[in-house]
């Protein structure tokens, strides 16, 4: 079985071919757009038309081409950029060139059975992109009250006692009445960042609703801890559940699984720091709800304790608890979704 490996750049692709055992058969260089996706159509289906063809960069610049050539009919896979560099050193070819980049590429195709297929636009894709540009807003409206309250402790000394934070639209009120008669121009800043606060609520508040209309129904909402936000960032880092093999593997890629860390007679386990951390963040706001809110893992906290564990050990066992029926109802909500479609 031969491999075609494609590495990815803003301009320009470069192609690959191996035959089975690694040895370069042809390789081209195409331009990054729609007529250059042709050619490499036609050049990959005259080259090798069974190959299976590996993209590094198919979320970015890879994505156009990998879904041309999924419509064209080839088996397409991504391949981590961490697999590529270790088989770029193995190689024989000095210094680093793009050709280079795709003969490793393909070669890790080649060699890797499970490389995960490349994502399609799809639900998950949308919630992803919804979530991203809510967490923009929100981070961009939490600068906009660091700002704001550097204003306010010059302008409204003390207005701390009486308006706590500047996150409700009552607290907004009231500052914005405060500020009424002030003059000057650090005035008229905390009037401007005042309804920046707002709009870039008004916009988050839009793409939260836009969320809550994707994920409604899904079965991970009927989960202790989960939200409409928890949901969507669930969904959307998981993409197609089916890749995983197993919970154990979902567990893993969410960084949740503990780690081995033996060495002769001493067998431990360690903190595994690694995996997607976006979708550990989501499991671990799961496990604190509960450990606050749910009896049963309350109970679960409270034994692990009894057993000598702190609260954060405690609490990463939940995490990692909570990943099994996270990955079931995930493959749940997919199985709807492919039911209704």
């Amino acid at each position: 079985m031969a491999a075609i490996g494609i590495d990815t750049h803003k301009r320009t692709l470069a192609a690959c071919a191996v035959d089975d055992v690694g040895s370069v058969i042809d390789e081209r260089t195409f331009d990054c757009d729609r007529a250059g996706f042709v050619e490499l159509a036609a050049w990959a289906g005259g080259v090798a038309p069974e190959a299976r063809i590996g993209i590094e960069g198919s979320a970015s610049y890879g994505a156009p081409v990998a879904h041309h050539l999924i419509a064209a009919g080839f088996v397409v896979r991504e391949v981590p950029p961490h697999l590529s560099r270790r088989e770029r050193g193995r190689s024989r070819r000095a210094g680093k060139s793009d050709p280079g980049d795709a003969l490793a590429i393909a070669r890790v195709t080649l060699r890797e059975p499970d490389l995960p297929p490349v994502r399609l636009e799809d639900r998950s894709t949308e919630l992803g992109l919804l979530a991203d540009a809510r967490d923009d807003l929100v981070h961009a409206q939490t600068r906009a009250r660091n700002r704001l309250h550097a204003h306010l402790v010059v302008l409204l000394p003390g207005y701390g006692r009486t308006v706590a934070q500047l996150v409700s639209a009552r607290q907004l009120a009231a500052i914005e009445h405060a500020l009424d008669g002030v003059t000057g121009v650090r005035a008229e800043l905390a009037r401007a960042l005042l309804a920046e606060i707002r709009e870039l609520g008004r916009r988050a508040a839009g793409l939260e609703r836009s969320m809550t209309a994707l994920v409604s129904g899904h079965p991970l909402l009927a989960l202790p801890g989960v939200g409409v936000l928890t949901a969507a960032r669930l969904v959307a880092e998981a993409g197609d559940i089916e890749r995983f093999r197993s919970p154990a593997a979902f567990a893993m890629l969410a960084g949740v699984a503990p780690i081995p860390a033996s060495s002769g007679e001493v067998q431990r386990m360690r903190l595994n720091r690694g995996g997607n951390r976006r979708l550990n963040r989501a499991l671990y706001t799961i496990a604190l709800s509960q450990a606050w809110h749910h009896p049963p893992a309350r109970a679960y906290i409270a034994r692990r304790q009894a057993e000598g564990k702190s609260w954060a050990e405690a609490l990463r066992c939940l995490k990692h608890r909570i990943a099994r029926p996270v990955f079931r109802l995930l493959q749940a909500g997919q199985l709807e979704s492919v039911a209704a479609a």
